[in-house]
């Protein structure tokens, strides 16, 4: 994964301490500003393999047995680094397929047909990457966009309704940075034949602020994720207009779901994408939900029950291919 083409400034007085390496001298500094140090968004260097290496193996010491990589065409995905993954450490990795937003994409892939995108999906789901044919697919995700809508984006959007329609397979969405984007995103995947009961609605915890909103979204019928979990800096440089929440605060959402009786359409996870955030850089890492935040589900009230459906449950329901 490769996040260095989302790269903003850092503030002129702390320009200095963005260099190419983390230390205990500027970490404070990258986690503030984390999008400001094009060190940080390298994640598929071998520094960063190495460190994931390490963390998968914590991850399943913790208990963890699974995760879904949701780096696809245009994040450099590298299934090959997956598998390895995979079958040095014990965990399940499942791998996406389909195209990320238009800004990181070549003028080449821009240009791409509805159908281009569709053969593609179709061939990594069902017989091979085409970096890497020994590993299939398990997923399309994550599906990118921006807002407003790019036209190589609402291709991707409406492809990937279409490939979902023909396998019954499980899908993810990255939505643009405004509460009106996941609507827009499962209108289009719902009107070319996607069934929202197998998409996922991912970072709504930096996309629809207001509970009202929420509720109104979760009626539609997607699982609702809430993936930032770990990143508890308010400063959201790639949207200033908005508050990052904290994980407390991302917990009170999830809590409100429930209330509701949503709580078999409720996801979590991290959306660790950027250095800073794995445990040999300073950070949480993947165990992050597994120790700290699942106790604190506890503490707020939580049933064992409704945290292993929201843990165990809705994440094998997701991933199950819907026989047609």
């Amino acid at each position: 994964m490769d996040y260095r083409q989302l790269y903003v400034d850092p503030p002129e007085q702390l320009r200095s301490f963005f260099g190419n390496k983390i230390s205990l001298e500027n970490v404070g500094f990258i986690k503030q500003y984390p999008y400001s140090s094009k060190y940080n968004c390298l994640f598929n260097d071998a520094e960063t393999h190495a460190a994931v290496l390490y963390e998968m193996e914590l991850y399943k010491q913790f208990g963890g047995g699974a995760i879904v990589e949701n780096s696809n065409h245009g994040l450099q995905r590298n299934v090959k680094f997956l598998k390895e993954v995979s079958q040095r450490t014990g965990v399940h990795v499942i791998a996406g397929t389909g195209h990320y937003i238009s800004l990181v994409q070549p003028p080449s892939v821009l240009t791409l047909s509805q159908e281009d995108m569709c053969n593609l999906m179709l061939r990594e789901l069902t017989s091979g990457c085409v970096d890497y044919p020994d590993v299939k697919c398990g997923f399309i995700g994550e599906v990118g966009s921006g807002w407003p809508l790019h036209d190589f984006e609402r291709r991707a959007i409406i492809a990937t309704g279409e490939v979902q329609a023909q396998l019954g397979c499980p899908v993810s969405f990255h939505p643009g940075r405004h509460p009106e984007a996941p609507f827009e995103i499962i209108r289009l995947f719902q009107e070319a034949g996607g069934d929202v009961k197998k998409a996922v609605m991912s970072h709504l915890d930096r996309t629809i602020l207001k509970n009202e909103n929420l509720l109104e979204f979760s009626n539609l019928g997607t699982y609702c994720q809430f993936d930032l979990f770990g990143t508890e800096c308010s400063l959201y440089q790639l949207n200033l207009a908005a508050d990052m929440p904290s994980d407390a605060q991302r917990m009170d959402k999830v809590t409100s779901l429930i209330e509701e009786g949503k709580e078999d359409r409720i996801l979590v996870a991290h959306d660790i994408h950027t250095k800073h955030r794995l445990i040999k850089f300073g950070g949480h890492g993947y165990s992050h939900i597994l120790n700290n935040v699942l106790p604190k589900m506890k503490a707020k009230g939580l049933s064992q029950a409704i945290i292993d459906k929201i843990m165990i449950e809705n994440p094998k329901t997701w991933l199950a291919y819907k026989q047609k």
